[in-house]
Formats: C-alpha cells, sequence, structure tokens
C-alpha cells in the first residue's frame, strides 16, 4: 500500500496510543533546547533563546546570582527561529534575529513552517536587556553591534546596512561594493569596518571609513581572502588567505591539499606580509571545523588558530610577526567552540578529552593560556559541557551542560574552575521523565576494510535475555559526533530524545558515528572514497548491523535503521544494498541523486571524469532501487533549505516506475529542522510507529 501526505499522519499517530509505554513522546521531547548563549563584553550579563516545544524565547541573567529572566513573548509554535543573538559591550541591548532558517544553506530565505496566510520574514530586532518590547529594525541577518553600543550592522540583499539600536531613525545602506559582504566588524573602539566581500572567484578584504573616502582594499590579490581580525589596538589586521578558483581540471575522486596560508597587513598602507604557510599535505588543507582556522589575535601580540597538522583539529599559536607555530594543545582529541578571554591570555573552548577514557564520545570545557602548550580540564566527570561564553568581566564561563538523563540546560561556572551552577534546572517541566532513561554505552567495532568504528548502545529496560529488535540511527551532517549524552545541538537532541523514546518501547538502538564524523581524527573525517565516490562510510553502517546481528540480545531478523540528511541517504543505501540486514527503515530528507557531484560534459575534462560519473551513480541510492526490498517510509518538508524535495520526489518517482511499495510523509513548508514542535512530534511519531509496525510485533 503507498500512503502519500499528510493522510499518513492520523494512523501513525493514532495507533501509538495502544502501546504500554512507560512515557510518551511529549513528555521526553518536553524540554527546553537552549541556544544561541552570548556574553557580553563587560560586566556579567548573558543571554539564550529557549526553544519550549516551539515556543522560542530570549532569557537574560545576570552575575553573580545568574538568575534566567524571560524577556520576550513569543508564545506561539510558528517555527520562527531566534539566532544571532548578540549583547551590546554594555549589556544594555540585546539583538537578535527572528525567522528563517539558520543552518539551511541560505539562511537569508524566509521560511513559513507554519502555512501562515502573511508572508514571512527575516527580521533583526533589539530589545532592552531590562526588558520591554522587541523593536523590529529591519529585515536582515549577522547584526553586529558597534563598540559604542548605539548602532547595528547587519546584511541585506548581499550589502550591509545600519540602524539605530533602538529603531530611532530609518536603517541606511553603508556603501556600495560589487559582490556580497560578509565577514563584518566594526574597529576596536572606531567606527571603521572591517570586511570581506565575495566576488564569486575571488574575495577582497576592504576596509569601510566614511561616505568620503575610497574603500581600501587590503592587499588585492588572485586569491580568496578570508576571516579578517582586527589587532587589539586596531592598528594591524591578520586574515586568511586561499587560492581562487580555476586552474586545470583535477582528479574528481581523489582528495587533494588545500592550500591556506595566514597574512599580517597594516590598514595604512594596505599592505600585507605571509607569517605562516601550512604545510602542503593532506592533514595541513584549510580545517574543516566548527569555526574553519579559528582565528583570534591573542595577548603578547600572538596569532591563535586550529590545524589538522599533526592529525588533530588543535590549537597553534604563532608571533604576529611570523616564526614557528607553538602546538597548544596536544593528543587524540579534538576542539570547538573556542572562545579567546577578554585579556586575550586564555582560550577556552569544548573537547572530547579528559580522564576518562570514554571522554572521546563526550566535550568537556577546556582552558589553554595562549602562550603555553598547558590544557586545564574545567568540567571532568560524566556529563556533556559545551558551547561556552565567557563573561566580560572574566569571573564566569557560561555554556550548556547535558548528562546521559538529563537534556542540555545552561550553567555558569567559575572562570578558575570550580562547581557550576545549572541556573537552566528549573525550566525542565514536571513531566520530564529523567528517571526513566537509559545510560548509552560506548561500544566499537570493526568494519570490514579495518577501520574502526564507535557507536552508543541504548539497551532496553527489563528482560536481558531475550532477543530484542534492533535499530541503527544514522546521524546527519556528515560532520557530526553522537555522544554518551545529550546533544548540543537541536536537530541531533531530538534524535537523542528518539533513541531514548525507542529504547523504552524495546528496542535495542545503536547510534553509528561513521567516518566523516568529527571527533576521531584527520583520517577517520577524511577518508578516501567518501561520499559520492564510492560512500566508504557505508561500510561503517554496515558493520554497526552486523554487529547487532552477533549480539546474544538482539534478533538478527528484526534489525532496521533510520536517520536523516546525511542519515537519510546512507538509511537508504543500507535498505538498497542489504535488504536481507535492515529489514525496515526511515529515509528523513535524505540524498538520492548525489546529482550535484556529477562532473560537467561541457569543456576541459577532469581525467578521472568517466569514473567519477560511474562511481557517483553506485554511490547513489537511486541506483539500487532493483534491490530493494525492504519497507520504508520516506519523510521530507517541503521547504528544506539543506536538501532539497526532488531528492525524496525522484526516488518515490523510481519507485512507483518500478512498481514498489513505500510510505511517505510530507509536511508542506516545513524546513530541514523541524522548525515547528507540532511538525517534530507528527515525524518523531511516525518514525517509531512505523519501525514498531515492521520490527517490534513480529
Amino acid at each position: 500500500m503507498r500512503i502519500k501526505g499528510l493522510i499518513v499522519v492520523g494512523f501513525l499517530v493514532g495507533s501509538l496510543a495502544g502501546f504500554a509505554q512507560d512515557f510518551t513522546m511529549e513528555s521526553i521531547t518536553s524540554y527546553p533546547f537552549p541556544s544561541e548563549l552570548s556574553a557580553s563584553a563587560t560586566g556579567s550579563r548573558i543571554a539564550v533563546a529557549l526553544n519550549e516545544q516551539g515556543k522560542r524565547n530570549i532569557y537574560v541573567a545576570n552575575g553573580p546570582e545568574f538568575e534566567l529572566k524571560k524577556r520576550t513573548a513569543f508564545d506561539l509554535d510558528e517555527g520562527l527561529e531566534l539566532s544571532c543573538i548578540r549583547l551590546s559591550a554594555d549589556g544594555k541591548w540585546i539583538v537578535f534575529v527572528r525567522g528563517g532558517d539558520y543552518g539551511a544553506f541560505d539562511e537569508t530565505i524566509p521560511r513559513n513552517p507554519s502555512s501562515s496566510p502573511a508572508s514571512p520574514k527575516v527580521q533583526v530586532m533589539s530589545l532592552p536587556f531590562e526588558g520591554g518590547q522587541p523593536t523590529v529594525l529591519d529585515e536582515g541577518t549577522e547584526p553586529v553591534i558597534d563598540p559604542s553600543g548605539r548602532f547595528v550592522l547587519y546584511e541585506k540583499n548581499g550589502a550591509l546596512w545600519e540602524s539605530p539600536i533602538d529603531g530611532s531613525s530609518k536603517p541606511v545602506r553603508k556603501f556600495f561594493t560589487k559582490g556580497s559582504v560578509s565577514q563584518y566588524s566594526y574597529e576596536p573602539g572606531g567606527k571603521r569596518i572591517l570586511f570581506v566581500v565575495n566576488r564569486r572567484t575571488h574575495s577582497f578584504i576592504g576596509i569601510y571609513t566614511d561616505s568620503i573616502q575610497p574603500i581600501q582594499w587590503i592587499a588585492p590579490a588572485v586569491a580568496r581572502d578570508v576571516s579578517p581580525r582586527w589587532s587589539p589596538d586596531g592598528k594591524r589586521i591578520v586574515f586568511i588567505r586561499r587560492t581562487a578558483a580555476g586552474g586545470r581540471p583535477d582528479s574528481i575522486t581523489v582528495r587533494r591539499h588545500q592550500a591556506w596560508s595566514i597574512m599580517v597587513a597594516d590598514p595604512a598602507t594596505g599592505k600585507a606580509e605571509k607569517i605562516w604557510t601550512a604545510p602542503r599535505t593532506l592533514r595541513g588543507s584549510y580545517p574543516g571545523t566548527q569555526g574553519g582556522p579559528n582565528l583570534h589575535w591573542a595577548d603578547q601580540d600572538r596569532i591563535v588558530f586550529v590545524s589538522f597538522m599533526d592529525g588533530w583539529p588543535h590549537l597553534y599559536s604563532i608571533p604576529a610577526k611570523g616564526g614557528e607555530a607553538m602546538l597548544l594543545t596536544k593528543g587524540n582529541y579534538m576542539l570547538e567552540h573556542i572562545r579567546l578571554s577578554p585579556d586575550r591570555k586564555w582560550l577556552v573552548a569544548a573537547a572530547n578529552t579528559g580522564p576518562e577514557k570514554d571522554d572521546l564520545h563526550r566535550r568537556h570545557l577546556v582552558k589553554i593560556p595562549v602562550d603555553k602548550p598547558t590544557v586545564e580540564v574545567l568540567t571532568p566527570g560524566k556529563g556533556i559541557e559545551a558551547l561556552p561564553v565567557i563573561t566580560g568581566d572574566q569571573q564566569h564561563i557560561a555554556f550548556i551542560s547535558a548528562t546521559a538523563q538529563r537534556p542540555g540546560i545552561v550553567a555558569v561556572m567559575p572562570f578558575t574552575g570550580g562547581k557550576a551552577n545549572h541556573i537552566g534546572a528549573s525550566e525542565i517541566p514536571s513531566e520530564f521523565p529523567v528517571s526513566k532513561l537509559v545510560e548509552p554505552k560506548s561500544v566499537s567495532f570493526k568494519a570490514s576494510d579495518g577501520v574502526l568504528v564507535h557507536g552508543q548502545l541504548f539497551e532496553p529496560p527489563g528482560n536481558k535475555e531475550a532477543k530484542k529488535p534492533a535499530v541503527v540511527f544514522i546521524h546527519g551532517g556528515p560532520q557530526r559526533q553522537m555522544l554518551l549524552g545529550w546533544h548540543y545541538g537541536d536537530y541531533y537532541s531530538n534524535t537523542y530524545a528518539l533513541n531514548q523514546y525507542l529504547a523504552s518501547q524495546g528496542f535495542v538502538v545503536l547510534s553509528v558515528n561513521y567516518r566523516l564524523g568529527i571527533g576521531y581524527g584527520y583520517e577517520f573525517q577524511y577518508p578516501p572514497n567518501w561520499g559520492s565516490y564510492g560512500a566508504s562510510e557505508y561500510l561503517d553502517v554496515k558493520a554497526a548491523g552486523d554487529w547487532l546481528a552477533k549480539q546474544s540480545f538482539v534478533d538478527p531478523a528484526r534489525i532496521g535503521t533510520y536517520g536523516g540528511s546525511y542519515g537519510g541517504y546512507l538509511v537508504a543505501l543500507a535498505l538498497g544494498r542489504d535488504s536481507k540486514l535492515f529489514k525496515a527503515g526511515v529515509d528523513i530528507h535524505g540524498v538520492h541523486t548525489n546529482r550535484e557531484d556529477y562532473p560537467s560534459l561541457d569543456g576541459e575534462q577532469a581525467p578521472d571524469a568517466a569514473y567519477a560519473k560511474k562511481i557517483i551513480w553506485q554511490s547513489s541510492p537511486v541506483s539500487w532501487v532493483k534491490q530493494w526490498t525492504s519497507p520504508v517510509l520516506f519523510i521530507h518538508g517541503d521547504d528544506d533549505g539543506n536538501v532539497p524535495f526532488f531528492e525524496t520526489a525522484d526516488l518515490v518517482r523510481r519507485f512507483e516506475q518500478a512498481g514498489k511499495q513505500y510510505e511517505s510523509l510530507v509536511i508542506p513548508d516545513e524546513t530541514h529542522h523541524w522548525m515547528r514542535y507540532h511538525n517534530q512530534l507528527i515525524v518523531n511519531k511516525a518514525v517509531a510507529e512505523f519501525l514498531s509496525q515492521h520490527l517490534l510485533k513480529k
């Protein structure tokens, strides 16, 4: 039977009512999700967005008490995201963006997941820290507040605009330049604006002074110049230089070194000098990490950056005049969410390291001096600590804290270390089933080509001897790492909740961290024959299913899989290639055609173009429809800004042409990230019902 569109919803939701369950999907997803944590440059004020079952609002707190207080009244589940939260330097104003889909490939496109008859907008808003009504400043995104706290700079239609922070007069466009402007900042204590302009094949760094003086271009070259940073005194600029587009076609299926270097420029002359060049190795390539190179101008006139050159994304420090790069962090772990302290003497980050072996699958806060290879783990233990911000007075670190049973909440701890104050704990509703959740276990196994793969195993409570159905959960990204606790990302926090729910229903759930993901070093994150060019990461998914099939507590005839985005791509490969192993699956907005990767047949050809075309086809789920026998549920929102709806429509059409059965759930106007809680519940329940129907009841 083919079930299309929203006709499936009533059946699926209604069927769940008959299950014997310890908690409901509503209760396990009732937690408030914190995001966009921010701090003022002075004092101890912080702000955060809380998503409470689709109602997104801004909360604030001030030290030393740090009591969370609600400052907005957006109390409908409209799917309007709050992002880009900024505090003025003095902490008197909050600026934020409401609307859009932060995380989509084009974040400036308005989205309308509630199907409102009104035209959706992406708006820059301001709000007094002490409270009041939000003021709409303009349509736009990526706001930056000037040092005086009086003006807001933001991007609209590729140009820079500026508005008084209180909305007292109309916004003005700052200047005209060809191309799209981004990565902008005011000079320290001044009004000049440093920015990057992208002109497709290349990019320049410019300085805008006023409406009379011409824009000053900083060492313009045939290159992509990005990530500019002012020195503390505003007299120099550091930036990254990468190669421009063009050149003869190179091999498509072979990974190549991506060159980059660090430049320091004098704004007075516009001239720049190269102070460091990345080694011409694969590990030395431009880092694909959160924040990219994470460039900072630190104390003692040192430049701090991230590189994979020793095999892990580590911090390095180098004098601004050039010299040898000092490795600040050493060991088999990664760092992300890196922050420079107000005095520029310290770096605070989240890292998968600590005194316990399983810390490789967690996040803990670490503190590092900018001039010494010394790493202090501030939050050891079994928790997950991520997304730190440092208060302007440098007395506290605010961050997101979670455990295996407790979802992420806002916490604050002394900058020097010590006990954390979990100020967000009171926001967790009473119906949230903390005591009924399982603690996932770390497991590992080898893929058929010898690669070591890690995962988290959720075992249902009850009879340990009975053979149970099992599910392989495949995360998206793919540059993600699922953890031994609640994730700090909203999409993955929801899937962690869904994994807990499936365990409560009697499923063994294995969340697999396949290659291409972060947290396990360069060779794991950048494997050969990856994605469209061989899908070597699928070997890890297959290994997860095979590992489950060998466990005494798993019924090998009842193993299924589900995942979204890149995880949906791998679910489709699993069901197409190995229907005998994976008996059913849910493919959520997966990529199926790999059509974006096919080489052009016009003009000069890459040396492996013909081979690439063949491999891309074989690595695409659409090429495995004939062998596909397992039941599948396709789920997709049709305003997806990351994976086009066509990817599901095309595969569904191929199923129809082949006379194969499928089920589908389409959410009109929804995005890739289930912006409405109402829609997220529909999707979660559909996943649980479909897997239960095909695996649990046999």
